[in-house]
């Protein structure tokens, strides 16, 4: 449950109290049932409401359960694939518009929080960190292929980027000016109040157990009732579970996990990221670190707080800071937690079609808050007709099982521990 402070953390400490909901009791009707309620099923309801549908929301468990509850809060741009390896992959046409929107996801995030709410939005770019030459490289090719598409990105040097983070740990920084962090259960939790307000009728606590051909339309089971619509969205993703649960099987899931030291005090925060950019870094096993609109500083890394991951990676973790930022001395971590991200064999998110007037985004490696936003939106407009199948940013994939998942989840989250247990770090 969100009560659990090694599932959702300082996010659940600091995020506004979820709207009131119930679960679904009895037979109703609507035009659409979306299922799911993080960033796509409730950007996909808010852009459907909006446009004066009669909106069904289902979530299992409670508003931003999952993965929208308890990722880090990057705003960010793209995907973890360079523009161009993303173009060769999808093609030009699909490759092309999927990195225009995607490259634009940001401003749209930006602009539903300006309308519906606040989330602790900041909107001073990201830094993505250069780990050695070979991550200087990195970074410069990725900062060639979105400048040759217009992106207002460029390379930091050393210098530069150790002003912005406030350490010398990293030769150099490519700044989005596109991205920006907030606080993503807040995000989650404001989304359901704009669909609320717009006239979607949310029932949590209420996982799907089927969907049933109801003569051009579908029914939607749920343990208490039962909703009658024309379409369905899938939008469960990586905690799929279910008549969709396919979704789950095509993704491996990486445990990830934060940290979050005590506020700093103002001195400290005139040394520790003063812009308050969000960052991670160009390791394999990256790390991650922002500040909070409370000036605390949030570190994560891959890995499980779990069994004898909880005292490797808080250990880990501490080392990591102390030599990035010796001035926090040992200050203390309030809160810990940890989710999974689910990772597609290629790292390309997937459009499916379940079935008919059955739609769903999936497969976003570990960048749901904005393909989240903008998949949502692409959804509402297809089922809307403003756009048809083949206008979609992505074509419709096959859902593909990884063989051996259990074994593969399991090197991660151990090889994590084995990493991190021998890391010097920097």
């Amino acid at each position: 449950m969100l009560n659990n402070p090694r599932s959702h953390g300082l996010w659940e400490a600091t995020a506004p109290q979820a709207p009131a909901t119930a679960a679904l009791d009895g037979e109703v009707s609507a035009d659409m049932v979306v299922v799911g309620g993080g960033y796509t099923g409730m950007s996909c309801a808010l852009h459907l409401a909006e446009a004066g549908r009669r909106v069904v929301l289902l979530e299992s468990r409670e508003i931003g359960f999952g993965g929208a509850g308890r990722n880090v809060g990057l705003i960010n741009a793209g995907l973890w694939l360079m523009p161009d390896d993303l173009i060769t992959a999808l093609g030009p046409v699909h490759g092309e518009r999927l990195l225009g929107l995607l490259g634009d996801g940001p401003a749209l995030v930006m602009d539903i929080i300006d309308r519906h709410g606040d989330c602790e939005l900041e909107r001073n770019g990201t830094l993505h960190c250069a780990v050695g030459p070979a991550g200087l490289k990195e970074i410069k090719e990725r900062e060639a292929q979105w400048q040759r598409r217009g992106a207002p990105v460029r390379v930091l040097d050393a210098e530069q980027t150790k002003v912005r983070l406030g350490t010398p740990a990293y030769c150099g920084a490519l700044l989005d000016e596109r991205a920006g962090t907030l606080q993503p259960l807040a995000y989650a939790r404001g989304l359901a109040q704009a669909c609320l307000r717009a006239g979607v009728t949310i029932h949590t606590s209420s996982p799907v157990v089927a969907a049933d051909r109801k003569g051009d339309g579908w029914t939607v089971r749920t343990a208490g009732g039962a909703v009658d619509a024309e379409w369905i969205v899938v939008a469960t993703d990586a905690y799929g579970t279910g008549p969709w649960r396919s979704t789950r099987a095509e993704q491996v899931h990486l445990p990830y996990f934060n940290l979050a030291t005590q506020p700093l005090g103002a001195d400290l925060l005139r040394t520790v990221l003063p812009g308050r950019e969000g960052a991670w870094d160009t390791r394999t096993i990256l790390s991650s670190f922002r500040l909070d609109r409370s000036g605390r500083l949030v570190f994560g890394s891959v890995g499980a707080l779990r069994n004898t991951g909880t005292a490797i990676h808080k250990a880990w973790a501490r080392r990591a800071l102390t030599k990035l930022y010796p001035q926090l001395g040992n200050i203390a971590f309030d809160h810990e937690w940890y989710g999974q991200i689910g990772m597609t064999s290629d790292a390309l998110p997937r459009f499916h079609r379940f079935g008919r007037n059955v739609v769903g985004f999936s497969g976003y490696n570990g960048r749901g808050i904005s393909p989240g936003t903008v998949f949502g939106r692409e959804l509402a407009l297809l089922i809307l007709g403003e756009q048809n199948e083949a206008q979609l940013p992505l074509p419709p994939s096959a859902l593909v099982e990884i063989p051996f998942m259990p074994a593969r989840e399991a090197w991660y989250e151990i090889g994590a521990q084995i990493a991190q247990l021998a890391s010097a770090r920097l």
